[in-house]
């Protein structure tokens, strides 16, 4: 009877021993696994305010990315399956001074702004003239280049210089700055056009009486087109830059350093050299 007595003691101490032990072993684990669970909760946290903080600041390193109409040359056109230009240089040039990767994406001209406004694109460089208007939409950087918008005409046209564009057909690229201010010539019958070469092909057809588009432009599509010439006087003097969302600030101050290196430098000039042979 003892025996069983002490058996029985045996079995209830082991009994609690093994429920302790298990327990302890629970708790443990719980504790182990809510530990996990708030630091991978910390960890996602710090993440997302990364990845905000990463969204917030283009400028901060990592990729930019430009959108621009590739239908300009020199300043951006197709070369096989790269886009290539001035533009295109300077662009990568400012962003290797910056420490980033550069993404060029190709659209339509009047795409542009809205893309960077949207914030779909970084920035345009796109032979694009500082005016009024297009301040009012975004930000621009310090000019990089001078520019003119001239008009091409076939030879023997009666058209010999800006004043005897009054009543005449005149073919423009959608959105360009030939586009706004030839709406100020009086009486004139504006032909748009989504690329400056089908303007020009259309005048070579006879569709209409002439072009008003950027000078260098301008002057490849005289070389590739026979019969075909540019008045001397140009239609309006203007300068180029580069076009950033309202308010980008920081973008905006490490690209007008970047700029400044590159002028001060020179290497901007051999850019624009590289692309455009004096007459």
């Amino acid at each position: 009877m003892k025996k069983n007595k002490i058996a029985v003691a045996v079995a209830l101490c082991m009994a609690a021993v093994l429920t302790a032990c298990g327990g302890t072993a629970k708790t443990e684990t719980t504790k182990a696994a809510g530990a996990e669970t708030t630091k991978a909760g910390a960890e996602t946290t710090k993440a997302a305010e990364t990845t905000k903080a990463g969204a917030e600041s283009s400028a901060a390193g990592g990729k930019l990315v430009m959108v621009t109409n590739a239908e300009f040359p020199p300043y951006e056109y197709h070369d096989n399956n790269d886009i290539v230009g001035i533009d295109a240089d300077i662009a990568k040039a400012i962003a290797d001074k910056m420490g980033m990767e550069l993404e060029i994406q190709d659209m339509a001209f009047d795409s542009l702004i809205p893309a960077v406004q949207s914030g779909k694109a970084d920035f345009t460089a796109a032979g694009m003239t500082v005016n009024e208007d297009r301040k009012k939409n975004v930000d621009f950087t310090d000019t990089y280049a001078q520019a003119a918008q001239v008009i091409i005409v076939k030879d023997g046209s009666e058209i010999k210089a800006p004043a005897d564009l009054d009543g005449k057909k005149i073919g423009v690229q959608t959105g360009t700055t030939g586009d706004i201010y030839a709406g100020d010539i009086k009486d004139a019958n504006i032909n748009r056009y989504n690329k400056g070469m089908e303007a020009v092909m259309a005048l070579t057809q006879g569709k209409i009486d002439a072009v008003v588009i950027d000078r260098e432009p301008a002057k490849v599509f005289v070389k590739e087109n026979a019969g075909l010439k540019i008045l001397d006087e140009a239609f309006t003097e203007e300068e180029y830059a580069i076009a950033i969302k309202k308010g980008n600030t920081e973008l905006l101050e490490k690209m007008n350093a970047a700029i400044k290196e590159l002028k001060d430098s020179g290497e901007l000039q051999k850019i624009v050299d590289k692309y455009i042979t004096a007459k």
